[in-house]
């Protein structure tokens, strides 16, 4: 059974893609998170999270240019990108409390990011955790 961790990478996975270029990423969301192994609740609740970013990226993506500092949101990695919107969009729109949201971005951006991403993507969420 996945975990909400599993679940989230799967998200950043769904949002990197579309990111890329794939905009049909949401016809096949179901296809790719049964690959994943990720089922019943967990996959109910990362379609929730996917779904919940679509439908909020532009105020997501202007959080998060809001709080980038000395950086252009184009320039970002699309990893790093996907993991930002997924975290804020938890932030402003979820119900986890800041610091837990925060802590499975840096964790997820471990595992997919660069060696400087997680001390960057703390900085940025950490940012926007105040200001919301």
């Amino acid at each position: 059974m996945a975990t909400r961790h599993q679940a989230r990478m799967a998200v950043v996975s769904l949002l990197y893609a579309f990111d890329l270029g794939n905009g049909n990423i949401a016809e096949h969301t179901d296809e790719i998170l049964e690959e994943k192994k990720i089922r019943n609740k967990q996959k109910d609740f990362a379609l929730t999270l996917y779904e919940g970013v679509m439908a909020n990226i532009t105020p997501v993506d202007e959080a998060i240019v809001k709080h980038l500092k000395d950086w252009d949101f184009e320039r970002l990695g699309a990893i790093e990108r996907a993991t930002l919107r997924l975290a804020t969009y938890e932030i402003l729109f979820g119900e986890l409390d800041s610091a837990v949201v925060i802590n499975e971005a840096v964790e997820i951006t471990k595992a997919f990011g660069t060696e400087q991403s997680p001390k960057f993507i703390n900085g940025v969420l950490d940012a926007i955790s105040k200001d919301k």
